[in-house]
C-alpha cells in the first residue's frame, strides 16, 4: 500500500492567518491553483481510492486532484481537521490579530501546555482519532497493495505523521513544522507497518507558503 497524504490548497481564512479548525471554509482561487498544479504533477499516480476529510477545503482539493478520473472519494471524520471550539475564527497575527489570541498561541508554541478552548479538542483527542483512522487503514487486507489518496489538513496531517514516526509527546507535535498548502507526503505500507518516503513535496513553482503566528 502507498498513500499520498495532502494538505488542501489555501483558503482565505488561511491567508487572514484566521483558526479554521471544525469552521467549514472553502479554498480562495489561489487555493483552487495550488489544487490544480498538484494535479498536474500527481497525474500519472494511478491511485485506486481516496479518502477525504467531509469539510469542503479539504474535499475540493481531492476533487481538484482526481478530476476527469473515476476513484471512489471516501470522507472520513478521522481525518478532518481539529477542533478548536470558540478559537474559531479568531486573527491571531496582523493588523486583526485578537487581544486573547495569545492563549491560542500555545498550540504552536508551547503544545504541551496547550488548553483547548470551550467545544475544542486537545491534542490527546486528535492524536487518539487520527491513530485509530491510521491503524485501521494500515491493516484492511482488502487495501494492500492499493494507492491511496488522503486529503487532511494542518493538525490532522501533522497528528498522521507523528504517528507514523513514533513522536507522541504533545510537547514535540510541530517538531517537523506545519506543513504548506498542498504539501504532498508519500507513506509506503508494508505488512500494517507505515514509513514515510518522501516528506512535503509541492508540485507548484509558487514560493511555498509556511503557517506563521508572527
Amino acid at each position: 500500500m502507498k498513500l499520498y497524504i495532502v494538505r488542501h490548497g489555501e483558503t482565505d481564512w488561511n491567508k487572514a492567518r484566521r483558526v479554521q479548525g471544525f469552521s467549514d471554509i472553502p479554498l480562495n482561487e489561489y487555493g483552487r491553483h495550488l489544487a490544480r498544479e498538484t494535479a498536474e504533477g500527481m497525474k500519472d499516480i494511478p491511485f485506486d481510492l481516496a479518502y477525504t476529510s467531509p469539510l469542503v477545503r479539504a474535499r475540493e482539493t481531492a476533487e481538484i486532484i482526481l478530476a476527469g478520473r473515476e476513484i471512489p472519494l471516501i470522507e472520513s471524520n478521522g481525518i478532518k481537521e481539529m477542533g478548536f471550539g470558540e478559537y474559531e475564527g479568531m486573527c491571531i497575527s496582523g493588523k486583526e490579530k485578537a487581544p486573547e489570541s495569545e492563549a491560542f498561541k500555545k498550540f504552536f508554541i508551547d503544545t504541551g501546555n496547550f488548553v483547548p478552548a470551550k467545544g475544542g479538542e486537545s491534542i490527546a483527542d486528535i492524536m487518539e482519532r487520527t491513530g485509530q483512522f491510521l491503524k485501521e487503514l494500515c491493516e484492511n487486507q482488502e487495501l494492500q497493495g492499493k494507492q491511496i489518496l488522503l486529503s487532511t489538513h494542518g493538525a490532522a496531517m501533522t497528528a498522521l505523521l507523528n504517528h507514523i514516526r513514533g513522536n507522541l509527546n504533545a510537547a514535540d507535535f510541530w517538531k517537523w513544522q506545519v506543513p504548506a498548502n498542498c504539501a504532498v507526503t508519500t507513506v509506503d505500507v508494508k505488512d500494517g507497518v507505515p514509513v514515510i518516503a518522501e516528506e512535503s513535496k509541492v508540485y507548484y513553482k509558487d514560493p511555498v507558503k509556511r503557517w506563521s503566528v508572527q
